[in-house]
């Protein structure tokens, strides 16, 4: 049974909504989560990476499978950057589970094959539906952590983010392997091709603006050939995935009335390497703070989560969107297969950092 209300709701249940679901938990807030997908943690639509700082998320028993110490940046010369980029590579299905676990432990309520309907925000209620009908459920807050194409935003009438589209296969690989590879190249206009370790097995995909790109079926099965022609990788394929990717930077604002957005659903997501798994934790937990004090009577408490997760990640994005606005200005000319412009628009270069260097 869905309870007719709730002091939080909380729509989707990646790692941004099982955050803010298990913090309000917690605080002894009633909590419902409602996830659209069949199973929690699935499907993974992700390479599955996390910076070293987010450790404690992968302590788990089955989400750490490897570390990594470094990233190799591969430019349209054959030139290659070798740059220290230490983190961890985790079963991102797992990771979400660790922290549903964490927050059904405290007394959310947590159910799955359950899609968002519509948000009444005058009436402070949304429908779902789930093993068949509609239910209404009132709230007090809601948390919107339901992904780059968010049916919260579009109950709401707010903008859609803008988004570039990933294919990913999981693959054997080879040999021992401690860094990620990133392949910088106008076959991947909007985009680029990486490979991320993981054991005995390994991520390759890409992400491409598919109004230039078209097709990312053949670009990737090229790559893949490749790379089992020299031998790092095997040809099966063991699981395809892929999805779209916020590239928009930060929504004008985080929160609509008592609706606040966290993750990929927020635009958190940086819109050049597509890292969201750490932004997705942090915005998560302090959406669930916020929605704390809020309903506690702190009249400034979601106002203070839009301000704070814009000065922790504003400056990050709006570089990163400038970067791509310039990039976008080169894709399919030239100048797009130039080490020069590639090194202005990736992060393991000094020029991306450089706002008085202008590529020539």
């Amino acid at each position: 049974m869905l309870p007719a209300a709730v002091d939080v709701l909380v729509v989707g249940l990646g790692p941004g909504g099982a955050s803010a679901a298990r913090v309000c938990a917690e605080a002894g807030l009633s909590v419902l989560a409602v996830e659209r997908n069949k199973a929690f943690g699935e499907p993974v639509q992700c390479a599955e990476f996390i910076p070293n700082p987010m450790g404690a998320y992968a302590q788990p028993d089955g989400v750490l499978l490897q570390r990594i110490d470094a990233m190799q940046s591969f430019l349209p010369s054959g030139a290659v950057e070798h740059s220290d980029f230490p983190g961890l590579m985790v079963d991102r299905g797992e990771f979400d589970r660790a922290i549903i676990r964490a927050a059904e432990a405290n007394g959310a309520q947590l159910v799955t094959s359950t899609p968002l309907v519509a948000v009444d925000a005058e009436r402070h209620t949304a429908r779902v539906k789930h093993a068949g009908a509609e239910h209404e459920i009132g709230y007090r807050v809601l948390i919107a952590a339901d992904g780059p194409h968010s049916p919260v935003a579009e109950s709401l009438g707010l903008p859609a983010l803008p988004t570039v589209q990933t294919r990913q296969y999981t693959v054997p690989l080879n040999k021992p392997y401690t860094a990620t590879d990133v392949w910088l190249s106008d076959d991947y206009p909007g985009g680029y091709a990486w490979l991320f370790p993981k054991g005995q097995w390994a991520n390759l995909g890409l992400g491409a603006d598919k109004r230039i790109a078209g097709d990312l079926k053949a670009p990737l099965e090229s790559l893949h050939a490749q790379l089992v022609d020299q031998g790092l990788l095997g040809e099966e394929i063991r699981y395809r995935t892929g999805g779209a990717i916020p590239v928009g930077g930060l929504r004008d604002s985080l929160i609509a009335g008592d609706v606040l957005f966290v993750g990929d659903a927020g635009g958190l997501t940086h819109p050049i390497t597509g890292a969201g798994i750490a932004a997705a934790v942090v915005s998560g937990e302090a959406a669930g703070e916020a929605a704390i004090g809020h309903l506690e009577g702190d009249a400034e408490a979601l106002a203070d989560y839009d301000e704070d997760m814009r000065d922790q990640y504003g400056p990050a994005l709006d570089r990163a969107c400038e970067r791509r606005a310039f990039l976008n200005e080169h894709w399919r000319t030239p100048r797009a297969q130039e080490d020069a412009t590639q090194r202005r628009g990736w992060i393991a270069f000094s020029e991306y950092f450089n706002d008085g260097d202008r590529a020539a």
